[in-house]
């Protein structure tokens, strides 16, 4: 599988978009799992679209999402230089640099949306950061990300409680992490917030650590450029103060809220694909199959 990706990165970008373009018609057209799931996800994020423009954005969704997984093989086994020269827009950067500076630590919150994996290397160009990494189960999977994250400043911790110790040493010294908060955490490490209108299992890590540390707390995202694809804009933005509320409850209602906001800037990049809605309040399962 290592040398797999060595040869997809070795391609052209604009081939594995155009690659991603026909996989996602085919995953469209044999109403693939993949496609039931982006479609239950956009019907409840986005229940007011009529079916013409519901199946338009469930289309849009799985062509986006297959571009972002090739994209990734891309960067991955990329130089950070060819992952910086794709990004064609920074907004809010100065918000990012504020936070750099004020010594206080920041938390940069990551929805699994856009390329984010491209924004490694803008994010290495300032600073080192500390971030939880899960080793992948295939081995040569894991080698080449291995090798991807070694090419940047970041040090890598696990994603148990030395990694979050790590962490929360290196916002207290004024360094900076970046979590993706948007999966399903284990019961033990979540409450239900509203998300998209579900009342669902949230994470509480980027709560916790933004309470106790009272640390910058900024949203990035990394936006496909419609018009011309292979090209990139990132997007900071800070996190409403209530982030940094002792009250758990109100802190992760802001961060949900705030990650619809960023999400909505271009719905159909969101990875739909992602049961984010399995674990609701009133258990029930909106992803079974009806017979």
């Amino acid at each position: 599988m290592y040398f797999i990706l060595k040869i997809i990165a070795l391609l052209p970008l604009s081939f594995l978009q155009l690659l991603a373009s026909w996989v996602a018609w085919w995953l469209n057209l044999i109403n693939s799992s993949m496609k039931r799931i982006t479609a239950i996800n956009l019907k409840i994020a986005y229940p007011d679209l009529t079916q013409k423009q519901h199946n338009d954005l469930v289309k849009r969704s799985l062509k986006s999402q297959c571009m972002t997984y090739l994209e990734f093989i891309k960067c991955w086994g990329s130089t950070p230089a060819y992952s910086l020269n794709l990004l064609s827009e920074i907004h809010g950067e100065q918000h990012y640099l504020d936070a750099l500076n004020n010594k206080k630590g920041s938390i940069i919150v990551v929805p699994h949306f856009g390329c984010w994996e491209l924004l490694n290397a803008w994010l290495n160009l300032y600073t080192a950061p500390v971030i939880m990494y899960k080793p992948n189960k295939n081995k040569g999977i894991n080698r080449y990300l291995i090798e991807a994250r070694q090419k940047a400043n970041a040090t890598l911790v696990p994603t148990d409680e030395s990694g979050i110790r790590a962490i929360f040493k290196h916002l207290k010294q004024g360094g900076l992490t970046v979590i993706l908060p948007d999966h399903v955490p284990k019961p033990s490490g979540g409450i239900f917030s509203d998300f998209y209108g579900q009342h669902a299992l949230s994470s509480t890590l980027v709560s916790k650590l933004a309470s106790k540390t009272q640390c910058n707390v900024l949203g990035l995202s990394c936006i496909r450029n419609e018009q011309q694809p292979q090209k990139y804009s990132v997007h900071c933005q800070p996190i409403a103060n209530e982030i940094l509320s002792k009250d758990l409850q109100l802190s992760v209602d802001t961060l949900n809220t705030e990650m619809e906001r960023m999400i909505n800037q271009a719905p159909e990049q969101y990875i739909w694909s992602y049961k984010r809605f399995r674990r609701l309040s009133n258990q029930c399962n909106i992803y079974q199959k009806s017979h």
